[in-house]
């Protein structure tokens, strides 16, 4: 620890100068009154390690350089010690609830005092060191986690890439339906709180979106590009897609992020669930789907919709809004048309390419 500085603060000279004595062996300044000692305070908040704070001096007194140094947040960082002769009950509650550390009554014993404030300058120390400590470790943590999300970013997109060229789609779809799945999750997080959707939330669903359809790799390209309907074998084996995902993901799970994982999973399984119970693979009914599954299928469903598929033309946006709307994709909650209705115009800006302009 390096060499203290006391600030020493009272208006009677030969006080000031005791106490300097006291503390000879450490760097010391002195202050005649309140206004005094704040000036300097203000200078050399890097220096000062404590402050030795009479209570009755003129111009400005303890107790108002203690409102100041409350007021500008110097108390978290600088210890002060009231030494003082006059101060009653009242006045000593006060200097306490501002932050004083320690009240020393005049006239003082020389060791107590020196003890008293050797302890609250170390006491103050180890609180710097271990705020550093915590700082130095949460920005260590902060840059691994960002590194280990964008290795899962990586791997997604890799996998993502990888069921577009098998489904021979444009190579978009992915990036469409995370960026539809952050459009409405940031209505549903405005409309219902109750979801407790923040950033950070909306972030890892709109990132886990891309993995809904991971399950597509393992199912044949007789079915996966058959232009014509499906026999009822055909579309069991094709609704496997979620099941055989999460298989895909519980492979992922040692370099995925558990609450990261936990989400990719819920997309993956539920984003074929409708709120009436008539989905799969789970037929899961109204809240039982968790909120991710739910954003994300009205976002994989008006995107299959608006785009041309092997075995399907496109439709306009209009068309597509009206049919989700109207049920024609299967039921969905009447919070998320809620927000799909509020959301309209801009799904149907990143369909026509203006998305950006509108930001």
């Amino acid at each position: 620890m390096k060499k203290p500085t006391i600030l020493v603060v009272d208006d009677v000279d030969i006080n000031r100068e005791i106490l300097c004595e006291m503390f000879h062996d450490y760097n010391t300044l002195q202050a005649s009154n309140g206004q005094e000692a704040v000036d300097i305070i203000s200078s050399n908040l890097d220096l000062i390690s404590v402050v030795l704070l009479d209570v009755v001096m003129p111009v400005m007194n303890g107790v108002e350089v203690l409102e100041e140094m409350k007021k500008h947040k110097w108390i978290e960082s600088i210890p002060v010690l009231l030494i003082t002769g006059e101060a009653t009950t009242q006045i000593e509650r006060k200097a306490y609830r501002l932050g004083a550390s320690d009240i020393i009554k005049k006239p003082f014993d020389a060791f107590i005092v020196k003890q008293r404030t050797m302890n609250v300058i170390e006491l103050y120390y180890n609180k710097r060191h271990l705020e550093e400590m915590v700082a130095l470790q949460t920005k260590v943590l902060r840059k691994q986690a960002e590194e280990l999300q964008s290795m899962n970013d990586r791997i997604i997109d890799v996998m993502s890439t990888v069921v577009e060229f098998r489904n021979l789609e444009s190579g978009d779809h992915v990036k469409r339906v995370k960026t539809f799945t952050n459009i409405l999750a940031k209505y549903v997080a405005q409309e219902y709180p109750e979801y407790h959707l923040d950033k950070y939330a909306i972030d890892m669903i709109t990132s886990a979106a891309a993995l809904h359809d991971v399950g597509k790799i393992v199912i044949p390209d007789a079915i996966l590009l058959k232009p014509g309907r499906l026999t009822d074998e055909e579309f069991e084996i094709m609704k496997s897609h979620t099941t055989r995902g999460c298989d895909v993901i519980d492979m992922l799970a040692d370099i995925q992020q558990g609450e990261y994982g936990k989400v990719s999973y819920e997309i993956c399984r539920h984003h074929h669930e409708r709120y009436d119970g008539r989905g799969y693979p789970d037929k899961l009914k109204g809240e039982e789907i968790p909120i991710s599954a739910q954003i994300v299928s009205v976002a994989d469903v008006y995107d299959a919709l608006v785009n041309e598929r092997c075995y399907k033309a496109a439709f306009s946006t209009e068309e597509a809004y009206r049919m989700i709307t109207n049920g024609e994709c299967g039921t969905f909650s009447p919070k998320l048309m809620h927000c799909f209705s509020l959301a309209k115009e801009e799904f149907e800006s990143v369909v026509n390419g203006t998305y950006g302009e509108m930001k």
